[in-house]
């Protein structure tokens, strides 16, 4: 949008909050609301915030930071009746260069570096959530019993999600299907892929708008990716594309699976790299309960046409629609900088030119540890702190994130496997309170 459509709009639609929205290094979604009246000095970038404040950004001897608002993300907000608007903003320092520190920014450098090989990204995800109930005592009570696809008519979970399609439509999106996932009271909405920089903004507010959504009809919705023991958990399968000329990249219908050889190299820059960015798909002590044997989470290192026990997928569809579907990530993870991993992984395969492993369709589930073992399939790290030295060990991930946001990122990360480590759990009582 233009300087000047905005404003028609802010007028037509007696708009009178602004909201500038911000991703912190935890992938949180932060913002600065402004009145209307101070429409033109949020165009002229001129809105400053204590960047201190923020964890993972300045100093406070360097707090002084200002908001650069990218137009294109301009929305009215229809929760609020449309009289107030977001814009998703750009955090930069006062000398008015780009915070390099900023996860949008991190993602914004390797797009560029996309470019660059003559690429264009595209992502499309699939984030999944769970409704509990707010009105019960406990604070785990499921929403509903349903299962994988199920109808729940006039149902609350039902209610809450057709509710959250519409926002979602509402502030340009466009929703391509809803339905209930495998667990009980879990829920998945899809919505159509867009360029990957524009794909992560949707994810962030595809959070806000779930949550807040969920509140009004007094239910918590929660993107925890194992919020109950015994279930599937949540993720977040992120499927990819590069376009060259206008056409996908992926694509070439004389190789072997019509697969190009730019897809195989990029396919095998992921697999490589794949146990060293797991601590930024799966930042969370949580994550590592989700991928284990035995809930249909990717805990195995390979790669499959069609097959969902691989880690990486590759759906049936071709032309245009050739794609990968990376499916180990969970949406606890920041979208800025999990795309910009995931991304920047397969562009290393494809600049070394980087040979895949073969292609494995077969269920690795039922494999043995000596059949997986044979056909060198590795598995994905055992909890937060293994993924985080995994990440140590690659040096990609320092060089896409930058020494002091991975050195941030590593500090808030090691805090929590500390604060994990000493906590006295529910199992650890039930399991040694009684008998010792």
């Amino acid at each position: 949008m233009t300087r000047e459509e905005i404003l028609n709009l802010i007028e037509k639609r007696s708009v009178k909050i602004i909201r500038l929205q911000f991703t912190d290094l935890n992938g949180t979604l932060k913002q600065v609301s402004v009145p209307v009246s101070e429409i033109n000095r949020v165009l002229d970038n001129d809105i400053m915030f204590d960047g201190s404040s923020i964890e993972g950004f300045a100093r406070i001897e360097e707090s002084d930071m200002y908001l650069k608002p990218d137009l294109n993300t301009f929305t009215l907000i229809p929760w609020e009746g449309f009289k107030s608007a977001r814009i998703i903003c750009d955090v930069m320092n006062s000398d008015g260069t780009n915070f390099e520190e900023s996860p949008r920014y991190i993602l914004k450098k390797v797009i560029e570096e996309t470019k660059r090989m003559g690429f264009e990204a595209y992502a499309g995800p699939e984030p999944e959530f769970f409704l509990f109930d707010t009105n019960d005592d406990s604070s785990s009570t499921l929403l509903d019993s349903g299962s994988y696809f199920d109808m729940l008519p006039l149902s609350r979970s039902e209610l809450a999600r057709r509710e959250m399609v519409q926002a979602l439509e509402d502030m340009g999106f466009q929703v391509e299907a809803a339905h209930h996932e495998v667990a009980p009271s879990q829920h998945e909405i899809d919505f159509k892929y867009a360029d990957i920089l524009t794909t992560a903004d949707r994810v962030q507010t595809f959070k806000l708008v779930v949550k807040t959504i969920a509140i009004k009809h007094n239910i918590h919705a929660t993107f925890m990716p194992k919020p109950v023991e015994g279930i599937n958990g949540s993720g977040m399968h992120v499927h990819l594309s590069l376009f060259k000329d206008g056409k996908n990249a992926f694509y070439d219908p004389n190789g072997e699976y019509k697969l190009s050889k730019i897809f195989m190299h990029f396919v095998a820059g992921i697999v490589e790299h794949a146990r060293a960015i797991t601590a930024i798909t799966n930042p969370t002590v949580n994550s590592y309960k989700r991928l284990v044997p035995g809930y249909e989470a990717p805990v195995n290192i390979a790669w499959a046409v069609g097959n969902r026990s691989a880690l990486v997928r590759v759906p049936q569809a071709r032309g245009n629609a050739t794609r990968l579907e990376y499916r180990s990530p969970d949406p606890t993870c920041n979208a800025y900088l999990a795309f910009a991993l995931i991304l920047v992984a397969g562009l290393d395969g494809i600049n070394r030119k980087l040979t895949p492993p073969e292609p494995i369709n077969q269920n690795i589930f039922n494999m043995t540890t000596s059949q997986r073992k044979d056909k060198n399939i590795k598995s994905l790290p055992g909890n937060l702190k293994e993924a985080l030295n995994e990440a140590k060990r690659d040096n990609l991930v320092l060089e896409t994130m930058g020494e002091n946001a991975f050195d941030t990122f590593l500090k808030m990360k090691i805090s929590e496997w500390a604060e994990f480590s000493s906590a006295v759990t529910d199992w650890e009582t039930k399991k040694y309170f009684k008998v010792l």
